[in-house]
Parts: structure tokens; C-alpha cells; sequence
């Protein structure tokens, strides 16, 4: 709380992401009218008037100016009483119109209570760049997490118009290099050798986890089965095994008090080397859970 370092805020794809705090005044900005404009039409299509918005959103933010804080719960009861018509289905967008307009970012949980904060507070004065600029930069960011990786991909894992992730491009063209792959042209940073690691390199990747996302698909480190298996369908991703950058099968976990069983589901037997640095990952995630793990 005291660094203030990193905020909580919608940007790529219309979902909450952390990020630097730094980079805020760039980065919020590119998606800010998408994601608003989303939520307007969503409120509206839900019978939400213009009327009853505002006037629940002006008693959030008044709360919010005068505390620098609120609670969601806070932010919900203020609204609703307002005239807001508070429900399951449009609370998030009500939330979602007091980030994105600047006003608030979700700042550190109370308990399992969502929080909003002040974002002249936590950000102070942030810095500012113009949106060609700023979409530059999410290029540059992104081909140098992702490369090799297609215009496309960067449009998926983005979530922004194929016309824009373009105009990112072009804007540091000088930066990049073409790199043929299987059916595309992609893009890589120059200087950019892709390289095999001397041992394997195994990772228990959660659910949505960002290599996941990075691309249009996974065909890029699967077959089409594995792709299936990774993607059932319904907006389901399941948790991977990530074997040095190839998607190498499922996996899940069960707590029963202080204990926690990891299980493994490869697509192919897996072999000593990695297994071995896959125990390694299961004792890494129960010292992040605090529970004695192990595989099941």
C-alpha cells in the first residue's frame, strides 16, 4: 500500500490486469473509450437509463473525492440509492465506468472486499503520451515478450482493432524483423534468436496464463489435439504444462487442509529430466500457497 508501485486496472481485452504503476498514464488511456463504450451499451441494453447511470456514478465518485477510498459494496449501496438499478448483471459495468473514467483504480483488497482508490492519490500526476505513441509502445512491449509472433496475435492478445495494432507496428518497424513461420509472416525484435535451453525449462501455467493468451491460438507450441484439450470450448483454458515452450499437457490441483496434490495429464509420457523439473515447480506453487505439495 505504501509503494503504490503497481495498479489493478482494465486495459488488454477488457480484463483486469497488473501493472506497472508508471505506466499508467500511457497505457489506461489506449483502452479506456473501448472498454466505456462497451459498458454503456451493455447498461443500456439492460434497461439502465442515462439518467439512473449518472446519478449513480456522480454519488460513487462524490464518496470517492471525499475519502480517496471506497469499497465496492460502498460504491454499490451509494449508487443504488441514487437511483442506480443495482443488480448481478450490471454492478461490474458500474465499476468498470468508474476506472476506465479515470476516476478510481482498484487498489489493495480488504479481506475479500474490492476497493477503489482515488488515482490522482495513487498515481499522482501520471505520464501522458499521444495515442500513436502510446500504441508504439504496446507493440514494442508485447513483440519483445512474444516474438516471434503475427499481427494478428498481437491484435488477439490486445484486444484492439487490427488497424490500430498496424499503426503500432509501423511505428517501430525499425526495431523489427520479418520472421517466416509455419503459414504467416511474424515479427520479432532485432536481434532476436530464438534459443534451446541446455535443460528442460517445465511450467505449470495457470489458467489464462499470459503465454495462453499471447496468440490468435496455441498452434504455435501444440497440435490440434493438443489445442482442443487446452481449449474445450465455452471460454474454458485450462491450466498447461509448458515444457520448453511447447504446450506438453493439462494439469490440476486438490487441497485438503495443509496439503496440496498436484495432478499431471500429458498429452505424451513425459521423461525423467522433466518430471524432475516439474516436482521442482509443484514444490514452487506450494511454497507460494503455504501447503505441503506434492504430485498425485
Amino acid at each position: 500500500m505504501d509503494e503504490r508501485s503497481i495498479i489493478r486496472h482494465w486495459v488488454m481485452r477488457m480484463t483486469v490486469h497488473l501493472f506497472p504503476a508508471e505506466d499508467f498514464g500511457w497505457l489506461a488511456p489506449i483502452f479506456a473509450e473501448r472498454i466505456k463504450g462497451f459498458s454503456l451499451r451493455r447498461l443500456a441494453a439492460l434497461g439502465v437509463s442515462d439518467a439512473a447511470r449518472d446519478r449513480g456514478l456522480a454519488a460513487a465518485r462524490r464518496a470517492l473525492e471525499a475519502d480517496g477510498r471506497l469499497t465496492r459494496t460502498e460504491a454499490l449501496r451509494l449508487a443504488a440509492e441514487a437511483g442506480f438499478p443495482a443488480s448481478v448483471q450490471t454492478r461490474t459495468h458500474l465499476s468498470m465506468l468508474l476506472v476506465v473514467g479515470g476516476d478510481a483504480c482498484i487498489g489493495p483488497d480488504e479481506g475479500r472486499e474490492n476497493v477503489f482508490v482515488a488515482t490522482r492519490e495513487w498515481v499522482g500526476e501520471p505520464e501522458r503520451r499521444d495515442r500513436e505513441d502510446a500504441l508504439a509502445e504496446l507493440a514494442r512491449r508485447y513483440f519483445a515478450a512474444f516474438a516471434p509472433a503475427t499481427e494478428r496475435d498481437f491484435a488477439f492478445w490486445s484486444g484492439l482493432p487490427l488497424r490500430e495494432c498496424r499503426v503500432g507496428i509501423e511505428r517501430i518497424a525499425r526495431e523489427l524483423r520479418e520472421v517466416q513461420i509455419p503459414g504467416a509472416t511474424a515479427f520479432a525484435p532485432r536481434g532476436w534468436q530464438a534459443r534451446t535451453p541446455r535443460l528442460p525449462v517445465a511450467r505449470l501455467l495457470p489458467a489464462f496464463d499470459t503465454y495462453l493468451m499471447g496468440y490468435e491460438n496455441r498452434m504455435h507450441a501444440t497440435d490440434e489435439n493438443g489445442e482442443q484439450r487446452i481449449l474445450p470450448g465455452g471460454g474454458v483454458l485450462r491450466p498447461t504444462i509448458c515444457v520448453d515452450g511447447r504446450f506438453a499437457g493439462l494439469w490440476s490441483n486438490k487441497r485438503s487442509g495443509s496439503r496440496l496434490t498436484v495432478s499431471l495429464d500429458p498429452f505424451e509420457p513425459l521423461d525423467d529430466e522433466v518430471m524432475d523439473a516439474l516436482a521442482d515447480e509443484v514444490a514452487d506453487i506450494g511454497r507460494f500457497e503455504g501447503a505441503e505439495a506434492a504430485l498425485g
